[in-house]
């Protein structure tokens, strides 16, 4: 979201931030970008005198679940704003994926056909455009779902090459770093899925060949039953949130990210890469970050071979510097600005001129607003008179 807020913002585009979270301290300054911050409720038709007095042109949702609440309200006040839907990833993939692990079976393409599905295909058919963060969800949604290609657009991780030489710059090297890392919001069930796993089947196997070895696990809101795990005594360190995680990742000689269901691009790996650090990871985990290039440290499925791997990277530097370069290899290939920032822009721009003609082109997304925005209108105004 940050990589698209800047972007728009080097467009010189006049943006407002209007969000129902309450602040939190460690929120971006976006203010400092000269963009207005604007605290809107669901259910409440102060929303309606907010957006029609804006008048935006360009209407950007922040994930499906905001689609649903918010674009009948869009439409209505101001139905010739092109909109956008930021996907972050496909919820009902990463949702398919865990409930087929959490049953012991194989993930199956029909598996895909839940209620999250429909909600969230159902939100990228009513959008103008949404944004896709993986090759891999791309290939679903036109493949799997049948969603049109004029409605996606491929939009990954963006890497700033002035960003990554400052961070390069304070790379540690090899003999400077020491241990392993975890890191990942707690309240995303795969992270909490993936220290788990690393506690129960993954590390007491990296302990047998390294008894002194220490994993540090961040990650904010850590409830009470992962700060359990927390074993001193077996190298086993939960920390909980980091005040800078670029900090203590690059004092890291190998990030463990075990996950066994997900969706997306995957963050912490991506930022293992900018630090230089080498990552054992899942298939899961490296899907659709770096095409056919060697990853930046190994991918494995099964808890010996991501212990095998881990202890394997974590001793021998010839092959941890070659993981190094893996890292920036991937990067330049699959994240540069110049590829990406450009193109969105531009199909922007031709889909905004040209958008009765892309309406007119997409029936199942009008025909889904007709029916599916009236039910989720007339809820919501129930909604909104009974808290009255």
């Amino acid at each position: 979201m940050m990589d698209i807020i800047k972007l728009f913002h080097k467009q010189g585009w006049k943006l407002t931030y209007a969000c129902t979270a309450a602040e939190s301290e460690f929120r971006f300054p976006l203010e400092s970008l000269g963009i207005d911050l604007h605290t809107v409720k669901i259910n409440d038709g102060d929303f309606d005198v907010f957006i029609k007095a804006l008048a935006p042109e360009l209407v950007l949702f922040d994930r499906f679940m905001v689609e649903e609440q918010f674009s009948w309200r869009v439409a209505e006040q101001c139905p010739e704003a092109f909109t956008m839907l930021e996907t972050s990833d496909l919820h009902c993939l990463r949702k398919s994926r865990e409930l087929a692990v959490k049953a012991g079976q194989k993930f199956k393409h029909e598996d895909l056909m839940n209620d999250i599905s429909f909600r969230e295909v159902a939100s990228i058919q009513r959008t103008d455009l949404s944004l896709i963060i993986s090759s891999v969800e791309m290939s679903i949604l036109e493949e799997v779902f049948k969603v049109n290609k004029a409605l996606l657009h491929y939009w990954p991780f963006i890497v700033e090459q002035g960003e990554l030489r400052k961070i390069k710059a304070k790379w540690p090297s090899f003999m400077q770093r020491e241990g392993f890392i975890s890191i990942g919001n707690f309240k995303h069930e795969p992270n909490w899925d993936s220290v788990k796993y690393l506690k129960n089947e993954v590390w007491p196997l990296i302990r047998q060949q390294l008894p002194k070895a220490k994993l540090s696990v961040y990650g904010a809101y850590p409830p009470p039953k992962a700060l359990q795990l927390n074993k001193p005594q077996e190298g086993f360190f939960v920390r909980g949130r980091a005040d800078d995680a670029q900090q203590i990742m690059l004092q890291a000689k190998v990030c463990l990210a075990p996950l066994r269901f997900g969706a997306g691009l995957k963050g912490k790996l991506l930022e293992a890469m900018e630090c230089g650090t080498a990552s054992v990871t899942t298939d899961v985990g490296a899907e659709g970050m770096h095409a056919n290039l060697p990853w930046s440290g190994r991918v494995e499925d099964e808890p010996q071979a991501l212990a095998d791997a881990a202890v394997e990277i974590h001793n021998n530097e010839a092959l941890w510097l070659t993981c190094q370069q893996n890292g920036l290899d991937i990067m330049a290939a699959n994240f540069s600005p110049l590829e990406f920032e450009p193109a969105l822009i531009t199909r922007i721009k031709q889909l905004k001129g040209n958008l009765a003609a892309h309406r007119q082109q997409n029936f199942q997304g009008a025909m889904l607003r007709h029916h599916t925005m009236r039910s989720t209108k007339y809820m919501s105004l129930w909604i909104e008179e009974k808290n009255k």
